[in-house]
């Protein structure tokens, strides 16, 4: 430590006492145990020593660690693990392209750890830049329609077995990784931790982007005449039919709202097309926010047609059926009035 303090280069240096992380990869753990180890590796952005810490988020999962320092965090109010934005867990790229913001960090190699350094005694003022209290309404509304309102701990799960892709693992179930195929999205697999930081040619963002750009085309009017019904999704326990029948009301006649909490989902059924097309229209301009949360809607499916969808379903559950005809002499019976069928045989 001595050491440390006499070189003014190794002044700098982060010696924290708790990594400034997400909820998604802290875990669903209450207890949940650290270790720390101070100037234990290099940050992976500026290349300076810090305090690297490592927990197990919770039960099957993987152990996690920091990997950039929290000075480089801070400049981009990002995570030291996922280095995804703290307030609304989007990757770099796309809240900074929602927010209209050039970043003033230097990607080259000579100035990144003279700017960090520099910027260490300064951290009061680092996070200004990214105070969505000072963004446009339209911006604000962009990225609560894009982040996610609970953690995503599937994120925490082990990575997948390259034993078991080869047909080489004989662990069984002691293997501490996932025994799964990868999926078929390659670019996804190819993830670098600095256009991630840097918000560049970043495949989860590109992703976002493009879903963002094609969204619209979710709310475009069916071509179906007879569908008359929006589909939402995102829809908690707090969010009451009162609530949603209130928001959609303003467009014209709600012939009924149906609201499944189980599947956080409902569905808002307009008396005329119309109504649903004004509606959808809104809705893609402006976002639906119900009781500060972001909701996606969709346009409802038309019902299958075929021979299923022309069966009558019974008046009451428990219903009797109707009593057979007694004329003909193919007439049909209960099986009670088979003697067949009782067990006896006729002679």
């Amino acid at each position: 430590m001595s050491n440390q303090k006499a070189d003014p280069n190794k002044q700098q240096w982060e010696d924290s006492e708790f990594p400034i992380i997400c909820e998604t990869c802290l875990g669903d753990n209450p207890y949940v145990r650290m270790t720390k180890d101070s100037f234990g590796k290099e940050c992976k952005i500026c290349s300076r020593p810090f305090t690297v810490f490592r927990w197990l988020p919770g039960t099957n999962m993987r152990y996690k660690k920091t990997e950039i320092c929290q000075t480089c965090s801070k400049i981009k109010n990002v995570c030291q693990t996922c280095v995804l934005d703290l307030q609304y867990g989007l990757p770099v790229q796309v809240r900074d392209e929602a927010l209209n913001i050039q970043s003033e960090a230097p990607n080259s190699d000579i100035n990144r750890q003279y700017y960090a350094q520099n910027i260490a005694g300064k951290d009061t003022s680092i996070t200004n830049n990214y105070d969505t209290t000072k963004a446009a309404p339209e911006s604000r509304d962009v990225l609560r329609r894009l982040a996610r309102n609970e953690p995503y701990y599937k994120r925490n799960r082990p990575h997948i077995c390259s034993f078991f892709v080869k047909g080489e693992c004989n662990r069984g179930a002691e293997c501490p990784f996932r025994h799964e195929l990868p999926g078929g999205d390659s670019e996804l697999a190819q993830q670098n931790i600095k256009d991630r930081y840097y918000g560049n040619n970043d495949p989860v963002a590109n992703k976002i982007l493009s879903r963002v750009r094609t969204s619209g085309s979710s709310l475009a009017p069916p071509e179906d005449k007879t569908i008359t019904s929006l589909f939402i999704t995102g829809v908690d326990d707090d969010v009451t039919e009162t609530d949603i029948r209130e928001v959609f009301c303003i467009y014209g006649q709600v012939k009924s709202v149906v609201v499944l909490h189980r599947s956080k989902c409902a569905f808002v059924n307009y008396a005329t097309r119309s109504a649903a097309e004004l509606a959808a229209q809104n809705i893609a301009d402006k976002g639906l926010n119900i009781k500060n949360r972001s909701l996606r809607v969709t346009w409802g499916k038309a019902r299958p047609q075929g021979p299923r969808a022309d069966m009558k379903k019974p008046a009451s559950f428990g219903a009797q059926p109707a009593p057979p005809s007694v004329t003909g002499s193919s007439a049909s019976s209960y099986p009670s009035q088979d003697p067949n069928a009782q067990g006896s045989k006729t002679k």
